[in-house]
């Protein structure tokens, strides 16, 4: 049985492929069209699956989309009942997408001259936002039985849903509705600190160890804690929703709306401007902001817990890449087990409503955890040989061995590396696929990799990638962090060791590596290891302002418009411009 899963319409397009409930692909449209964020239609990720599957769209038995337009159709019309105005055009641009939605059959007919409409029609399956979202941590997770939480900005009016996952069936307990939101409330915050792009809330969360959280008790009235584990926003800190939340214009960027009111610069002081430089304040709210969206997601899931009575927690939406929040939940609620997915934002809505209707659905048995997020595209030495030999580059391939020794001596060197190996990752982050990797143990490495390549902001940390027997020897907290999904504290005696990847609060976005998952990865990190006695490196997405490379084609343009040291493609090694 064969079930194509899509995100479309929506920031983060994606589409995954599963065989008998087993994913054998699952990648975003932006690594193919190379624009951030991209949410149109992800055709090109849908040709990938399908070639990876080595079938057509005829052979396909069900499709899963991750939207539902009539979900919660009640709830929307008491909505423009209550905000006449800008109610009705918040509505009416759900309902332009809704109709995208409810022609998918003609874009996927699009793609296959020998299939017709009629023939897709009754495969299709439209799975809630957030239903997806649950499932995408749910049925990956290696547990039989776990509370369930969705958190982001809005998705089919619901911005935070909570369940219990039993075997091959979900549970919704209970939801909160739009425009109650944690992610619009990160957002407004986010926008407020002059950051104002899609996805810019990574930054506040990086900045925010450069502050005290002075300010939480301001932000108290702002976002409200229920007595029953949810929340609720404020509405006078907020704008009325004149023209939605997320637009996408016809070049298919997702661009937010400004989010919050005057309200909120009468009582926090005016919006930081893009040129004006971060003070104090600012850091100091960013700390704040970021400490009350911890303990919200505390108060959610210590009540869950209660309720449910559960150990087990799977957790995915926008709010879930919160990856410090992440890093504190075992010890500040009383689950001990957190499972999030490589992709738990929304591009992990296509793998989730496959895996909803596979499982929920059909009824079909779980199939094994995952815990690879290699999944994306893949290229042989053969055929990067052939490119680089179209272009003139000079280039050497070397053997295995070989391959680790140099490249671990380039890294002791000073030396930055561009690491294209194996098939790229699902989800934001790179983990040893599509790195561009430095040695940790570099004062200077921060700002070397910002001079060369990044250019961005001196705020945000790099992240430490460590064989993962290695993990209770410098952090604080020992766990499994294969998609880099938590941060957590380093101990004190390694700060010296590893400046170049330990925050300003002494913390790191871990990954912990895996022989078996990754070996090429682990083999390189071993190698540098065997020379220095540190097993981590410095690993930062392969990219510069632009979505992480997919082609060897990708990574060559941007290691030649770049000051890298040297690319690695495979075993395909480039010193030389």
């Amino acid at each position: 049985m064969y079930i194509l899963g899509l995100n479309a319409y929506h920031a983060d397009s994606s589409a995954a492929i599963f065989k008998d409930g087993v994913m054998i692909a699952a990648t975003e449209e932006e690594r193919f069209r190379r624009v951030k964020h991209w949410a149109g239609f992800p055709s090109m990720a849908v040709q990938f699956c399908l070639q990876e599957a080595g079938i057509t769209l005829n052979e396909v038995d069900h499709i899963a989309i991750g939207r539902d337009p009539m979900a919660k159709l009640q709830k929307k019309m008491m909505f423009l009942l209550k905000n006449p105005g800008g109610g009705w055009n918040a509505v009416l641009d759900r309902v332009k997408n809704a109709r995208k939605v409810s022609s998918l059959e003609e874009e996927l007919a699009a793609l296959d001259i020998h299939v017709y409409k009629s023939s897709l029609k009754n495969k299709i399956h439209q799975v809630e936002h957030h239903r997806a979202h649950l499932a995408s941590a749910f049925f990956a997770s290696p547990f039989e039985e776990a509370a369930l939480l969705s958190i982001d900005g809005s998705g089919d009016f619901s911005t935070t849903m909570i369940g219990i996952g039993r075997g091959n069936q979900i549970e919704v307990l209970d939801s909160v509705d739009f425009p109650h939101s944690a992610g619009l409330f990160y957002t407004a915050l986010t926008q407020w600190l002059g950051f104002p792009h899609y996805g810019d809330e990574y930054k506040v969360m990086g900045l925010a160890p450069y502050g005290v959280p002075q300010y939480v008790d301001k932000l108290r009235d702002i976002i409200l804690f229920g007595k029953d584990g949810l929340f609720s926003l404020n509405s006078k800190y907020f704008r009325s929703a004149k023209h939605g939340i997320v637009g996408y214009g016809d070049d298919h960027i997702p661009k937010v709306a400004p989010l919050f009111s005057e309200y909120m610069v009468e009582k926090l002081g005016p919006q930081r401007k893009k040129s004006e430089e971060l003070s104090q304040y600012h850091k100091d709210m960013a700390a704040s902001i970021q400490r009350i969206t911890e303990e919200l997601i505390f108060h959610i899931l210590t009540h869950l817990q209660k309720r449910t009575g559960l150990k087990n927690v799977c957790i995915a939406g926008g709010v879930a890449q919160n990856s410090v929040a992440n890093g504190k939940i075992t010890r500040n609620t009383p689950f001990t087990n957190v499972y999030i997915p490589s992709a738990g934002h929304d591009a992990g809505i296509s793998m989730g409503a496959a895996l909803y209707v596979y499982n929920h659905i059909l009824k079909q048995p779980r199939q094994p955890a995952i815990w690879s997020a290699y999944t994306g595209a893949r290229f042989t030495n053969d055929e990067i040989e052939t490119y680089l030999k179209s272009r003139n580059i000079k280039y050497e391939r070397l053997d295995d061995d070989t391959l680790y020794d140099r490249v671990s001596d380039q890294l002791i060197n000073s030396g930055v590396v561009g690491w294209f190996n194996g098939r790229a990752e699902f989800g934001p982050r790179a983990l040893g696929g599509r790195s561009i990797l430095a040695d940790p143990r570099r004062s200077d490495a921060k700002d070397l990799l910002n001079a060369k390549i990044k250019r961005r902001e001196s705020f945000r940390p790099f992240a430490p990638s460590i064989l993962k027997e290695y993990v209770g020897e410098y952090f604080e907290v020992t766990d499994e962090v294969p998609f880099m999904e938590k941060v957590f504290p380093f101990k004190k005696e390694k700060h010296a060791v590893l400046p170049a990847v330990v925050h300003a609060d002494g913390s790191g976005r871990l990954q912990s590596v895996d022989k078996v998952v990754t070996p090429r990865y682990y083999n390189l990190i071993e190698s540098f290891r065997k020379k220095t006695g540190v097993p981590v490196l410095l690993n930062t997405s392969f990219n510069e302002n632009e979505p992480i490379v997919n082609s060897p084609e990708d990574a060559l343009e941007c290691y030649l418009r770049t000051n890298m040291d040297m690319l690695v493609l495979e075993n395909c090694v480039i010193t030389t411009r």
